[in-house]
């Protein structure tokens, strides 16, 4: 039995997302992230694993990444739910504001299982080949999100 959708199509995509803060907890820390359960639900709805990896920039910023102590970390989305969880007790080098990481495998599962849960916009999808790249969705403003809804102005009997 083949499963096209995990076994060919998880592994040709990603999720990059920012480091928002670091909340720092009796037990563990907290990385949260700008992407949320709405971008990538498999890890709350399943426990599902994705490996995720700091993304490191330019030289020499990149250099310094490479020297930071590696930290665990809980990583989490900013949706305040109990569920927006990516990974747990993971270790990364230590991360700042500001960096990026990518979450693996999410070719199958991002964009088409994504929602504008608690009013979070889809993120832009981009395609890369071979050092090119193209826009094939663009971010979604919440305008977009909102333009089919109307105030309840002309009411009707049932």
């Amino acid at each position: 039995m083949l499963e096209p959708g995990r076994w060919l199509v998880a592994e040709a995509g990603i999720l990059l997302t920012r480091v928002i803060r670091i909340k720092h907890g009796v037990q563990r820390d907290f990385l949260v992230i700008d992407a949320a359960m709405t971008d990538l639900v498999r890890p709350a709805m399943y426990d599902a694993w994705h490996d995720i990896a700091h993304v490191p920039a330019a030289e020499p910023v990149a250099a310094a990444v490479r020297t930071r102590p590696l930290a665990s970390y809980d990583i989490v989305g900013p949706v305040c739910e109990s569920s927006d969880i990516f990974a747990q007790a993971r270790e990364l080098p230590a991360c700042v504001p500001g960096d990026l990481l990518m979450i693996k495998a999410t070719g199958a599962y991002g964009a088409s299982m994504a929602s504008t849960f608690n009013s979070r916009p889809l993120a832009a999808e981009v395609l890369l080949d071979q050092g090119r790249y193209s826009i094939v969705r663009e971010r979604q403003t919440f305008e977009d999100m909102i333009r089919g809804e109307t105030l309840a102005t002309d009411w009707q009997l049932a």
